[in-house]
């Protein structure tokens, strides 16, 4: 008997906490699988979320089916170039004319000959004494990721600026101009769109923004080059944000498959306007309702007697994402397959629970500041501040609070804890030499894993063949002591003092092929081969 696809259909469940989504999920999972052979298809915001998600999906203690198999857990860009190629077939090309990498050359390369118009005058200011062109590389840099940015989030001004049209339209159709000082950034648009007429031939797709709108259409009507490369079922789980692009190419996806959307909603009202900024149409559009006692017109000076202010100073991205989900939410067609699609908690009494639970409830209830302000027990350490001197400080504070919560309550396990920091990368090295100075013996031995860390750094074998390069780079390679203190470049090239020796373009390929898709190609000076010993 053939295999029955999923119902199609675009299903957003909002919850206020994260683990209510995961059972969710995992239980619909299990009640309605797709095909045996086929893979379940996660987007989620991290490869930490990812690692959490699988321990749960592995673990019998939530009704989960015992195993991570068979599920392909992406990030969101990822997952789209993906349906791009899925949708309008191999005519999209691996790499783009206005991808970051190289946007990045072509801006460095128009800069001498714009920075002399009275348009770029600010530039030009940036570039003065700038005889090493460092100053023109990085900026070239900081400009090739910002249109990347606008790519993703702003294709509709990109194309206004290719018009001629230095306006800048938002989401409800009305414009206003571009300010003086920045109308340089659509003349540099123009000038890298008139570069690429004069140097490439035309193609289908230059920038995302193309391959986006036909994909967009591809979906929308049905015509999709490869229908067996769609996952039969897509679950975003608990993303704070993405791009409209991203939310239009999903809605769209849709009429196809099914689409289930998980989205973490700190309160169960409607908090739209809580907030300068006021939308009518989609104030009308939102799913929850308006608190009881809330006016409708709302002055920031008297916010504090409505709202919890934290909710309107922290809270603007996911407002701003929610608002527009409700454009593409139509609950009447999906609310039967579930039991409930608002998955948020009971109140909590006034006055009971930590600090922390506190500040939940009043901005799940949408509950103004109290008045008076509550009495903070003292005993309460669910919300702390500290402040450290180093990166290093900051993580042994953290190991301190770690080993005095898992030795105050025996239920909490290490597997329970997540510790987030913006850039793991920064902290790599604090971590190991706080928390794996210590014995697994040792009563205060913590087992942890790094999430979403950089290769370059990290691997021992790349760092042993980077610093390598380097070396012969600069004139030559000095003993083995370097390859003997790096097992992975010992047990991967137990040759490779010969390789070293014999020469250098045939051996950097053999040396990175098994690394890169494209093996280096270097090809020494005299001096440099001359240098090496």
């Amino acid at each position: 008997m053939p295999h029955t696809l999923p119902q199609p259909g675009l299903a957003i469940i909002y919850s206020n906490d994260m683990e209510q989504l995961r059972q969710l999920i995992i239980q619909w999972m299990r009640e309605q699988p797709v095909a045996p052979l086929a893979k379940e298809t996660i987007l989620v915001q991290s490869n930490g979320i990812a690692q959490w998600l699988k321990m749960a999906l592995a673990s019998r203690d939530f009704n989960g089916p015992g195993v991570a198999a068979g599920v392909e857990i992406e990030l969101p860009n990822q997952f789209v170039w993906q349906l791009y190629r899925a949708a309008l077939g191999p005519v999209v090309p691996k790499h783009l004319p206005y991808d970051k990498g190289n946007l990045s050359w072509r801006i460095l390369q128009l800069l001498p000959s714009l920075i002399h118009a009275p348009l770029f005058a600010p530039i030009a200011r940036y570039l003065q004494h700038d005889e090493q062109q460092l100053k023109a590389y990085h900026l070239a840099l900081r400009l090739a990721d910002l249109f990347d940015q606008y790519q993703v989030y702003r294709a509709d001004w990109l194309n206004e600026w290719s018009q001629g049209r230095d306006n800048l339209p938002d989401m409800s159709g009305k414009s206003v101009a571009v300010p003086e000082t920045q109308r340089w950034q659509p003349a540099l648009w123009r000038a890298l769109r008139d570069d690429m007429a004069l140097r490439e031939a035309v193609q289908p797709f230059s920038s995302r923004a193309d391959v986006h709108r036909q994909a967009f259409k591809a979906l929308q009507q049905g015509e999709i080059a490869h229908p067996e490369a769609l996952p039969e079922r897509l679950v975003v789980f608990g993303i704070a944000t993405l791009p409209e692009q991203s939310v239009e190419l999903l809605a769209a996806l849709s009429s196809q498959r099914q689409v289930l959307m998980t989205i973490l909603n700190p309160c169960r009202y409607y908090w739209g306007d809580i907030t300068l900024l006021k939308d009518e149409v989609r104030k009308r559009r939102w799913r929850q309702q308006r608190r009881e006692g809330v006016p409708l017109e709302l002055d920031p000076d008297t916010l504090h007697l409505h709202a919890p202010p934290l909710l309107a100073s922290l809270g603007k991205q996911g407002r701003d994402y929610i608002n527009y989900l409700q454009e593409f939410d139509h609950p009447e067609h999906y609310q039967q397959w579930f039991k409930q699609i608002d998955l948020f908690d009971e109140p909590l009494p006034e006055g009971e629970g930590s600090l922390l639970q506190q500040l939940q409830r009043d901005i799940l209830e949408l509950r103004p500041l109290p008045s008076p302000p509550r009495q903070l027990d003292a005993e309460d350490r669910s919300v702390t501040f500290h402040i450290a001197h180093s990166r290093q400080r900051e993580v042994e504070i953290l190991q301190d609070r770690l080993i005095g919560d898992l030795a105050a309550d025996p239920t909490l396990q290490p597997g329970d804890c997540m510790v987030m920091m913006p850039d793991i990368h920064h902290y790599a090295a604090a971590i190991h030499a706080v928390f794996g100075r210590i014995d697994n013996n040792d009563y205060r031995y913590i087992g942890y894993t790094l999430a979403d860390q950089r290769q370059r750094g990290h691997n021992p074998l790349l760092i042993a063949i980077e610093k390598s390069s380097r070396e012969l780079y600069e004139g030559g390679y000095q003993t083995t002591g370097e390859r003997e203190s790096s097992p992975p470049l010992q047990r991967y090239y137990p040759d490779f003092e010969t390789l070293l020796k014999a020469g250098f373009a045939e051996q950097a390929a053999y040396l990175y092929g098994p690394l890169v898709e494209t093996p280096w190609q270097w090809h020494p000076s005299p001096s440099q081969t001359e240098g090496a010993r």
